[in-house]
């Protein structure tokens, strides 16, 4: 996967959420996860699913948490270890993934990557992105990194991520404060204040990309239930 991709996806969706009722928001990584179950078509340990993330238990038994007060998955206990919930997608579930990916897709603008793509494609690009947790702080170092201007006010920021203002203000004091950006203050407010990266934000932002570009997007989940009835099929 390469960064243009990525951010077209991440951009996407992030306008998609905004737009959302606040009661059924997702995060990206709950996308993501509908997604992976979706694609794999069977249960999956949430310690599996933790490990596809990167994620502690506590984090992702509050993702599930949520997945499953929405009615989005389904969840019951481990045949061999009852401490081991295991989650399946929903019906409801399947739904929602089906609706996110094609209002995702509608919100690429043409002449961007993955302009062309299928809502379907959209769900495998959401399901490996979803093994790299991505702060709002890491969306503005990329963005930033990926303009072809030395640098970008507030709102070009806003409208290159689809972030609210707000968090994107907030984001880039932070990264001021970690060295990674200067901004240069404008009387006029956020409209004229301009952000650049530093030598060390550069850095980390192909550090970034260099984890973005070792994702790959899978036709199938290996160990897949549509997978393996694939193979019986060919047998």
């Amino acid at each position: 996967m390469d960064l243009k991709e990525f951010m077209s996806v991440r951009r996407a969706y992030n306008i998609v959420r905004q737009a959302g009722s606040s009661e059924e928001r997702l995060t990206f990584e709950e996308f993501a996860i509908l997604c992976r179950l979706e694609i794999a078509d069977e249960p999956m340990k949430t310690s599996a699913i933790a490990e596809y993330q990167g994620a502690l238990r506590p984090t992702m038994t509050h993702r599930t948490n949520h997945l499953a007060a929405l009615g989005l998955i389904e969840r019951a206990e481990g045949a061999e270890d009852r401490r081991n919930v295991v989650c399946s997608i929903s019906e409801r579930g399947r739904a929602r993934v089906e609706e996110l990916s094609d209002l995702t897709r509608a919100q690429i603008p043409t002449g961007r990557a993955l302009s062309r793509t299928s809502a379907e494609r959209i769900r495998k690009y959401a399901d490996a992105m979803g093994s790299l947790f991505c702060k709002a702080g890491d969306l503005v170092l990329l963005g930033l990194y990926a303009s072809e201007s030395d640098s970008l006010t507030i709102m070009q920021i806003v409208d290159a991520l689809g972030l609210l203002q707000p968090t994107v203000s907030m984001s880039v004091s932070s990264l001021v404060e970690r060295g990674l950006a200067t901004r240069s203050h404008d009387a006029a407010g956020a409209h004229t204040t301009s952000v650049s990266l530093t030598e060390e934000g550069v850095r980390a932002a192909k550090s970034l990309v260099e984890s973005i570009e070792g994702v790959v997007v899978r036709r199938k989940l290996r160990g897949s239930r549509k997978a393996a009835e694939a193979e019986e099929s060919v047998a």
